[in-house]
């Protein structure tokens, strides 16, 4: 029984931070005291600034929902490595949250045990971060919490959404999966308007709102969130053709230019179609280069003018 009323406290806060609900009746038999002290502890929490609401149902129960503040959060010593690691790695990879995780990790390592710093500080002294230039754009970090924590608790959500053609329309979906490619980041839901499954770029999302009622998690399409975006990614019209065919067998291409996996046709044993279309012409360009195998290219004029001129300017580049 936890009498010790510290120690009670913080493991009935580790509690209810690890699942979305818990009934009265089961946070009493894991911390072995009576009903009457498990609202007594929820006052005083309350009192503390942790917004702990009461739910309906049998018999009640209670969960942490969104306050005005963020209260301390309990970590186990391995959750708190693990967090200064992916923060570590996020200032490092994820475009526009740099300077927000390196905020962070700066507070979380004022607060590790000295055994526990020792660890990080290992990590982070080894580890080397290759910092590739990317043209995604920057990502909102409350965008990308809100939408995490609907996902995590199957809540619908509703947003603004700009299409390609700069359109602004009203969406309502049930969000599942976030999924980040090449410097973006993508939402896999089911659009509940339109009864089928859409591909949302974070950062086209406006204005999103969480609707306090929850949906039951559908499978998604092949059971795997990643490669059905994937292949939605690569299908998806771009502004620029470009469509090789190349003399080599699918799993040889596959192998050289595995960002594009998705768009790599087999036409036969010795042959197969790589979709190199792109919205960026140099993207064009370093697709087929990677190909590193003679081809023959069906695609717009456009692209076909800036591959002569890119080939010009190597061979001038060349003889220089």
């Amino acid at each position: 029984m936890t009498t010790d009323l510290p120690a009670r406290m913080l493991r009935l806060l580790s509690l209810l931070q690890t699942r979305r609900e818990w009934s009265g009746t089961e946070l009493a038999e894991r911390l072995g005291v009576t009903g009457r002290t498990i609202r007594r502890d929820i006052g005083r929490l309350r009192d503390l600034g942790y917004p702990v609401e009461g739910t309906t149902g049998h018999a009640g129960g209670y969960r942490l929902a969104s306050g005005t503040a963020m209260p301390p959060l309990l970590l186990d010593d391995d959750e708190a490595i693990a967090t200064a690691v992916a923060l570590r790695t996020a200032a490092g990879h994820l475009t526009g949250m740099e300077e927000t995780s390196l905020r962070a990790l700066a507070k979380l390592e004022q607060v590790l045990p000295g055994r526990l710093r020792t660890q990080v500080a290992a990590v982070q002294q080894t580890t080397a971060t290759i910092g590739w230039e990317t043209r995604g754009p920057r990502v909102d970090p409350a965008l990308l919490g809100g939408l995490a924590a609907a996902c995590r608790d199957h809540e619908i959500v509703t947003f603004d959404y700009t299409t390609r053609r700069s359109g602004t329309a009203s969406r309502r979906a049930e969000p599942h999966h976030l999924i980040a490619s090449g410097g973006l980041w993508y939402l896999l839901a089911h659009d509940t308007d339109k009864d089928d499954w859409r591909t949302y770029r974070l950062d086209r999302i406006t204005n999103p709102a969480p609707t306090r009622r929850y949906f039951t998690p559908r499978p998604v399409p092949g059971n795997d969130p990643a490669a059905y975006v994937s292949d939605k990614i690569a299908t998806a019209p771009a502004r620029y053709r470009a469509i090789a065919t190349v003399q080599a067998p699918a799993d040889t291409v596959r192998r050289r230019t595995w960002a594009l996996a998705g768009r790599i046709r087999p036409l036969d044993g010795t042959t197969c179609t790589v979709d190199c279309s792109s919205n960026y012409l140099p993207a064009i360009a370093q697709a087929l280069a990677a190909l590193d195998v003679d081809y023959t290219l069906d695609t717009d004029p456009e692209v076909t003018a800036y591959l002569h001129q890119t080939a010009v300017r190597m061979q001038h580049a060349t003889h220089s």
